[in-house]
């Protein structure tokens, strides 16, 4: 098989572009994309400010549809999806890490988590969620008692506790030191690994690249190209400087 080697396609999106209307005029984000996505990989796509990453991530995560093209889930085309199908993908398939955690601040980070579940069909116990990331005895704590490093980790928990085939990174480690950093990067490589999620992550940091297993560069709205990785860095390996 070609890039995704013998996994299978778990996304596909199909020459996919997104026009915003903004007052009289249309303002391209995405120019007839085309990308597949694998079951259990660690997909890294890179690009400048403006470059499509976020609009791109939003397509896959079904938070957007294409103004031309398809985005197929196993089968079933998100662009042409009702919004209450859209609603049910979200909900099931897809878990959310933001740069900025989006933690609610009078919550603890158990009961962050506990949000996360209510709406999930088949969810991990929340405490648990908490336990993969090794916040298991800050359960009670609320995000300001936190360091930054460990307010991503429950954001990436509540992301977990869903129980969601992709886990969809928008900048994570975008507001971290480069010591925490190395230990969400370590995180996400090992809940790859262990429990066998998709893991998308943009950035506009290049040097994260060796940890994916292929890596797409965009480029004013478009793929300038998709590379794969022949092994996967360890975090420690990655230059810094």
């Amino acid at each position: 098989m070609s890039e995704g080697a013998e996994r299978p396609v778990l996304l596909s999106i199909r020459d996919a572009s997104r026009v915003y209307r903004m007052g009289e005029v249309d303002v391209p984000a995405l120019r007839a994309v085309t990308l597949d996505v694998f079951e259990g990989e660690i997909l890294v796509i890179v690009g400048a400010s403006g470059s499509g990453k976020s609009t791109l991530l939003n397509l896959i995560g079904g938070m957007d549809r294409p103004t031309a093209g398809a985005v197929v889930f196993r089968g079933e085309d998100l662009a042409v999806a009702t919004d209450r199908r859209l609603t049910l993908f979200r909900r099931r398939e897809v878990g959310f890490v933001f740069q900025l955690f989006n933690l609610i601040p009078s919550l603890t980070a158990l009961e962050n988590v506990r949000v996360a579940i209510e709406i999930a069909d088949d969810p991990l116990d929340p405490r648990e969620a908490l336990q993969l990331v090794d916040l298991g005895d800050r359960a009670d704590h609320f995000p300001s008692q936190l360091s930054g490093g460990q307010q991503q980790r429950v954001a990436i928990a509540r992301a977990l506790a869903s129980n969601p085939r992709m886990v969809l990174c928008d900048e994570p480690t975008g507001a971290l030191d480069s010591a925490t950093t190395r230990s969400v990067l370590e995180l996400l490589l090992r809940l790859n690994g262990e429990l066998g999620k998709t893991i998308v992550v943009i950035t506009h940091e290049r040097h994260i690249t060796p940890i994916a297993d292929r890596v797409v560069i965009l480029h004013d709205g478009t793929v300038a190209s998709i590379t794969r990785n022949e092994e996967r860095a360890a975090v420690a390996d990655l230059d810094w400087t």
